[in-house]
Protein backbone atom coordinates (compact mmCIF):
# COMPACT_ATOMS: atom_id res chain seq x y z
CA UNK A 1 0.00 0.00 0.00
CA UNK A 2 0.98 3.70 -0.64
CA UNK A 3 2.21 5.40 2.04
CA UNK A 4 0.05 7.92 3.40
CA UNK A 5 0.64 11.21 5.11
CA UNK A 6 -0.55 13.44 7.56
CA UNK A 7 0.68 16.78 8.81
CA UNK A 8 0.00 18.19 12.19
CA UNK A 9 0.77 22.09 12.95
CA UNK A 10 2.51 24.25 12.49
CA UNK A 11 0.04 26.74 14.64
CA UNK A 12 0.09 29.92 15.99
CA UNK A 13 0.41 31.58 19.49
CA UNK A 14 -2.84 30.96 21.07
CA UNK A 15 -5.40 33.74 20.88
CA UNK A 16 -8.15 33.17 24.05
CA UNK A 17 -10.11 36.20 22.09
CA UNK A 18 -9.39 35.62 18.56
CA UNK A 19 -12.53 34.40 17.15
CA UNK A 20 -15.07 36.74 20.23
CA UNK A 21 -13.87 39.34 21.80
CA UNK A 22 -14.97 40.19 25.60
CA UNK A 23 -19.03 40.17 25.81
CA UNK A 24 -21.45 39.04 27.81
CA UNK A 25 -24.41 38.19 25.18
CA UNK A 26 -27.99 37.11 25.61
CA UNK A 27 -29.31 33.62 24.08
CA UNK A 28 -28.50 33.49 20.50
CA UNK A 29 -25.56 34.12 18.53
CA UNK A 30 -21.98 35.83 19.98
CA UNK A 31 -20.53 38.81 17.97
CA UNK A 32 -17.57 37.30 15.62
CA UNK A 33 -15.16 40.08 15.92
CA UNK A 34 -12.12 39.29 17.28
CA UNK A 35 -8.32 39.34 15.28
CA UNK A 36 -9.03 36.01 13.17
CA UNK A 37 -12.54 36.90 12.03
CA UNK A 38 -12.17 38.59 8.47
CA UNK A 39 -16.05 39.26 6.34
CA UNK A 40 -17.82 37.59 9.72
CA UNK A 41 -15.88 34.10 9.57
CA UNK A 42 -13.18 33.49 11.93
CA UNK A 43 -9.97 31.68 9.96
CA UNK A 44 -7.50 29.34 11.52
CA UNK A 45 -3.56 28.72 10.81
CA UNK A 46 -4.44 25.48 10.89
CA UNK A 47 -7.20 23.78 12.00
CA UNK A 48 -7.22 23.83 15.84
CA UNK A 49 -9.69 23.46 19.41
CA UNK A 50 -11.83 26.50 19.97
CA UNK A 51 -11.28 27.73 23.93
CA UNK A 52 -14.20 29.08 25.14
CA UNK A 53 -13.12 31.63 28.43
CA UNK A 54 -16.07 32.35 31.09
CA UNK A 55 -15.88 34.94 33.88
CA UNK A 56 -19.01 33.43 35.47
CA UNK A 57 -20.61 30.21 35.84
CA UNK A 58 -21.72 29.10 32.36
CA UNK A 59 -22.62 25.56 33.52
CA UNK A 60 -26.14 25.50 33.00
CA UNK A 61 -25.83 26.73 29.34
CA UNK A 62 -24.50 25.52 26.02
CA UNK A 63 -22.25 26.69 23.34
CA UNK A 64 -22.89 25.46 19.67
CA UNK A 65 -19.97 26.22 17.25
CA UNK A 66 -20.40 25.75 13.74
CA UNK A 67 -17.65 25.67 11.20
CA UNK A 68 -15.55 23.64 8.91
CA UNK A 69 -12.66 21.30 9.32
CA UNK A 70 -9.74 19.83 7.17
CA UNK A 71 -11.53 19.11 3.96
CA UNK A 72 -13.75 22.17 4.10
CA UNK A 73 -17.21 19.88 5.25
CA UNK A 74 -19.23 21.39 7.67
CA UNK A 75 -19.13 20.42 11.41
CA UNK A 76 -20.70 21.66 14.12
CA UNK A 77 -20.91 20.78 18.05
CA UNK A 78 -22.47 21.69 21.31
CA UNK A 79 -20.79 22.36 24.62
CA UNK A 80 -21.39 23.06 28.12
CA UNK A 81 -20.22 26.21 28.89
CA UNK A 82 -17.34 26.20 31.31
CA UNK A 83 -17.88 27.34 35.19
CA UNK A 84 -15.39 30.67 35.59
CA UNK A 85 -12.81 28.71 33.73
CA UNK A 86 -12.06 27.39 30.03
CA UNK A 87 -13.38 24.98 28.28
CA UNK A 88 -12.30 23.34 24.59
CA UNK A 89 -14.08 22.16 21.80
CA UNK A 90 -13.57 18.22 20.68
CA UNK A 91 -13.45 19.01 17.24
CA UNK A 92 -10.46 20.92 14.98
CA UNK A 93 -11.93 23.86 13.22
CA UNK A 94 -10.86 25.41 9.82
CA UNK A 95 -12.73 28.73 10.64
CA UNK A 96 -15.73 29.07 12.97
CA UNK A 97 -18.85 30.80 10.90
CA UNK A 98 -21.20 30.40 14.63
CA UNK A 99 -21.35 30.40 17.91
CA UNK A 100 -24.43 30.59 19.63
CA UNK A 101 -25.10 30.40 23.68
CA UNK A 102 -28.46 28.64 24.71
CA UNK A 103 -29.20 31.32 27.32
CA UNK A 104 -28.35 34.90 28.74
CA UNK A 105 -24.63 34.68 29.98
CA UNK A 106 -23.84 35.00 33.42
CA UNK A 107 -20.70 37.32 33.04
CA UNK A 108 -18.24 38.27 30.56
CA UNK A 109 -16.87 35.91 27.70
CA UNK A 110 -14.56 35.20 24.85
CA UNK A 111 -14.10 32.58 22.18
CA UNK A 112 -10.70 31.86 20.60
CA UNK A 113 -7.82 29.28 20.25
CA UNK A 114 -5.24 27.48 22.84
CA UNK A 115 -2.36 25.57 21.59
CA UNK A 116 -3.99 22.02 20.51
CA UNK A 117 -4.69 21.05 17.08
CA UNK A 118 -5.22 17.82 15.40
CA UNK A 119 -3.91 16.81 11.73
CA UNK A 120 -6.33 15.16 8.76
CA UNK A 121 -7.32 11.93 9.72
CA UNK A 122 -5.90 8.43 7.80
CA UNK A 123 -7.94 5.86 6.77
CA UNK A 124 -6.45 2.45 6.85
CA UNK A 125 -7.68 -0.14 4.57
CA UNK A 126 -10.48 -2.60 6.17
CA UNK A 127 -9.62 -4.98 3.52
CA UNK A 128 -5.78 -5.62 4.55
CA UNK A 129 -4.48 -8.43 6.83
CA UNK A 130 -1.21 -6.52 7.91
CA UNK A 131 -0.35 -4.04 10.26
CA UNK A 132 1.13 -0.22 9.73
CA UNK A 133 4.24 1.17 10.27
CA UNK A 134 4.18 4.94 11.55
CA UNK A 135 6.92 7.33 11.17
CA UNK A 136 6.51 11.03 13.34
CA UNK A 137 8.90 13.70 11.80
CA UNK A 138 9.03 16.59 13.86
CA UNK A 139 10.42 20.27 12.85
CA UNK A 140 10.72 22.63 15.19
CA UNK A 141 9.12 22.85 18.77
CA UNK A 142 6.28 20.52 19.52
CA UNK A 143 4.45 18.47 22.05
CA UNK A 144 2.28 15.66 19.94
CA UNK A 145 0.31 12.34 20.81
CA UNK A 146 -0.09 9.90 18.28
CA UNK A 147 -4.19 8.89 18.31
CA UNK A 148 -6.19 6.11 17.30
CA UNK A 149 -9.90 4.83 16.90
CA UNK A 150 -11.96 2.18 15.78
CA UNK A 151 -15.22 4.36 15.37
CA UNK A 152 -16.44 5.13 12.33
CA UNK A 153 -18.52 8.06 11.53
CA UNK A 154 -19.47 6.81 7.94
CA UNK A 155 -20.85 3.27 9.04
CA UNK A 156 -24.32 2.13 8.14
CA UNK A 157 -24.81 -0.12 11.13
CA UNK A 158 -23.00 1.40 13.94
CA UNK A 159 -22.91 5.32 13.52
CA UNK A 160 -21.17 7.46 16.00
CA UNK A 161 -21.39 11.26 15.69
CA UNK A 162 -18.06 12.98 14.84
CA UNK A 163 -18.06 14.68 18.23
CA UNK A 164 -18.78 11.49 20.11
CA UNK A 165 -15.86 9.72 18.60
CA UNK A 166 -13.66 8.07 20.98
CA UNK A 167 -9.50 8.91 21.08
CA UNK A 168 -7.02 6.92 22.01
CA UNK A 169 -3.39 7.81 22.53
CA UNK A 170 -0.88 5.42 21.56
CA UNK A 171 0.30 3.36 23.75
CA UNK A 172 3.93 3.64 22.49
CA UNK A 173 4.99 6.55 25.43
CA UNK A 174 8.09 7.43 22.17
CA UNK A 175 4.49 8.86 20.04
CA UNK A 176 2.77 10.24 23.66
CA UNK A 177 3.49 13.67 24.38
CA UNK A 178 6.35 13.52 22.69
CA UNK A 179 8.86 15.71 21.21
CA UNK A 180 11.29 14.41 19.13
CA UNK A 181 10.92 12.20 15.85
CA UNK A 182 9.64 8.68 15.95
CA UNK A 183 8.35 5.25 14.10
CA UNK A 184 5.95 3.07 16.04
CA UNK A 185 3.74 0.81 14.59
CA UNK A 186 0.18 -1.17 14.84
CA UNK A 187 -0.11 -4.73 14.69
CA UNK A 188 -3.17 -4.55 13.90
CA UNK A 189 -4.68 -0.97 11.72
CA UNK A 190 -7.03 1.05 13.48
CA UNK A 191 -9.78 2.63 11.53
CA UNK A 192 -8.62 6.32 11.65
CA UNK A 193 -5.64 7.73 13.04
CA UNK A 194 -4.23 11.49 13.32
CA UNK A 195 -1.69 13.20 15.35
CA UNK A 196 -2.90 15.70 17.96
CA UNK A 197 -0.27 18.59 18.46
CA UNK A 198 -0.49 19.06 22.58
CA UNK A 199 1.31 22.46 22.22
CA UNK A 200 4.46 24.12 20.42
CA UNK A 201 4.98 26.05 17.09
CA UNK A 202 6.71 23.36 15.19
CA UNK A 203 5.41 20.69 12.93
CA UNK A 204 4.69 16.86 13.21
CA UNK A 205 4.57 14.92 9.41
CA UNK A 206 3.06 11.11 9.77
CA UNK A 207 3.30 8.86 7.02
CA UNK A 208 1.60 5.46 7.56
CA UNK A 209 2.35 2.20 5.41
CA UNK A 210 -0.11 -0.52 5.97
CA UNK A 211 1.03 -3.80 5.01
CA UNK A 212 -0.47 -7.07 3.93
CA UNK A 213 -2.30 -8.68 1.32
CA UNK A 214 -5.26 -6.85 0.54
CA UNK A 215 -8.54 -9.22 0.63
CA UNK A 216 -11.10 -8.94 -2.06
Amino acid sequence: MQPMIATAGPLATADADGICQSQTPTAGNLTLNGALVTSGVAIMDNPRRVLITTAGNESSRTFTLYGTNWSDNTISETMTGPNATTGQSVLDYKTVTRVAISGNAAGALTVGTNGVGGSQWVRMDDWSTGGVAVQLTVSGTVNYTLQQTMDDPNSVFNTVTLMAMTWVDCSDASVSAATATAQTNYLFAPMFARIKINSGTGTVTGTFRQSGVTNL
